[in-house]
């Protein structure tokens, strides 16, 4: 990871002399990444398909917005740059179901960035694995509606058992050269264009 893309609200107040606290764009360069920084959500848009993982130098309440609009452009790891500035907010706000892969802050060491980062970037790729796999089973499970259904109208209108029914449909697929999803589908469909009461 070599780049990184810090997004901040410009009318934030600097960091208060002698905090200790360092602004993003000076901490992370220090610890050698090339930091590009974006203020609008037309710039965050653009630049993170440049970058390697996003710095989200912002309240909280707003990490989702931002997060769902750089993920929309790209899958990268979402950082939350958390200070006295952008963790003004009361506990209740940890209860929000914020998707950040990861909490850097000012006072870090540069060992310490560096492993969040490499952290954040695993569980991010997890993140988005996961996702593909859940939408492949609610896809099979969509799937498994259309074809129970079907058989369950065949058994019906055939005055077979389910069994044979699914029979019937894979016979129907293998013939039409057609998932069975798909014959099931149509099967469905025209039973209801049928004895639709309208």
């Amino acid at each position: 990871m070599h780049s990184l893309l810090i997004v901040h609200n410009p009318s934030a107040a600097p960091a208060e002399p002698g905090s200790g606290e360092r602004d993003p764009v000076n901490r992370l360069g220090e610890c050698g990444y090339i930091v590009e920084t974006a203020i609008s959500r037309e710039e965050a848009f653009e630049r993170v398909g440049e970058t390697d993982a996003a710095v989200l130098a912002l309240p909280i309440t707003e990490m989702n917005v931002w997060a769902d609009l750089l993920m929309s452009r790209k899958t990268v790891p979402v950082l939350w740059w958390c200070t006295s500035e952008t963790a003004t907010l009361s506990v209740s706000a940890c209860e929000d179901d914020v998707r950040i892969d990861g909490i850097l802050s000012p006072y870090m060491h540069a060992d310490e960035i560096h492993w969040i980062l490499h952290f954040s970037a695993r569980r991010c790729y997890e993140r988005a694995q996961w996702a593909k796999e859940r939408e492949r089973l609610l896809a099979r499970i969509e799937e498994r509606k259309w074809i129970d259904t079907a058989k369950g109208i065949l058994s019906k209108t055939k005055n077979i058992s389910e069994s044979e029914a699914y029979d019937l449909l894979r016979k129907q697929a293998m013939n039409e050269r057609k998932r069975m999803v798909d014959v099931a589908t149509s099967i469905v469909k025209v039973y209801q264009l049928l004895h639709d009461p309208t």
